[in-house]
Formats: structure tokens, C-alpha cells, sequence
């Protein structure tokens, strides 16, 4: 093995993610590695600052696909800087903003709710803003998605 490059074990342990999470990240495109003759994978050192910035930005509620678009713009074989961490984090910043803003004014609906139980009434805010369901004629409706979530 080469200097600049280490072994899921090894990137496993220095980065406290585990070697599944490491095969999921790079199954997703978050990250990525080169197979060695013996067909196993080999990272390059810079997978363990990108592994950070996966985290944090995990921990902040990010979705993986936003990190992996957002990784996708830095340069490849490059060790991603703090000049690249502060561009990210701006606009992961927007993104976080307008999430807490939308997460305040459903808080704030949710007063409505309390002592209405069936959450299906045309005055629910929440499960049915402008009264759509009534739309679909009398009595009780399914405000979830077919899959029901």
C-alpha cells in the first residue's frame, strides 16, 4: 500500500465511521476508491477530510444528495480547504434557514391542533391548508401519500 493511500480499516478507524458506512458513502457517490491488485479498496488520505465534512453536514440535517452534489464541486484529488468548507457552508447555511423558518411556522400552526384529533378539519392549517381535501368531497380523507408516509 502506498503512502497517500489507506484501507477501509484504516479510514474506518481515523474517521469513527464504519467500514459499512464507508461502502454506503461510496455506493452513494460521497466518496470514492481505487481497488488494489489483491481487489481491495484503497483510499486516497484526502477521503478522511471529506468524510468530516460528511458528518458535519449529516449532523446538521443535510441531505445526502445536497453533500454529494456539494462534494462533486471540489476538485478531485485535492483535499478540500477551509476556503472549500466556507463556500458549502454558506449555502448549506441558506438552506438550513429557510428549513428552521418553515419548521417555526409549522410549530406555530400546531396550536390549532391541540383538541381537534381528526387533523382533517377545513381550519387545519397543517394536514389541510386551504381546505384541499374538502375538495374531494364529504367525510373523512387520507391526508398522507399513498405510501403512507
Amino acid at each position: 500500500m502506498g503512502v497517500e493511500e489507506l484501507s477501509v480499516g484504516e479510514v474506518a478507524r481515523r474517521s469513527g465511521v464504519s467500514v459499512s458506512a464507508l461502502h454506503f458513502y461510496e455506493a452513494k457517490g460521497l466518496i470514492q476508491s481505487q481497488r488494489s491488485g489483491g481487489n481491495q479498496r484503497r483510499y486516497a488520505r484526502d477521503t478522511l477530510r471529506r468524510i468530516a465534512i460528511i458528518r458535519a453536514a449529516q449532523r446538521v440535517g443535510m441531505p445526502l444528495a445536497t453533500i454529494r452534489d456539494a462534494l462533486g464541486s471540489l476538485p478531485e484529488a485535492r483535499t478540500p480547504t477551509r476556503r472549500d468548507w466556507s463556500r458549502l457552508s454558506r449555502a448549506w447555511r441558506e438552506e438550513l434557514d429557510a428549513r428552521i423558518g418553515e419548521l417555526i411556522r409549522m410549530r406555530d400552526m400546531l396550536d390549532d391542533c391541540i383538541g381537534c384529533g381528526c387533523l382533517s378539519l377545513d381550519r387545519c392549517k397543517l394536514a389541510n391548508p386551504r381546505d384541499v381535501l374538502g375538495e374531494q368531497g364529504a367525510g373523512a380523507r387520507r391526508w398522507e401519500d399513498e405510501e403512507g408516509t
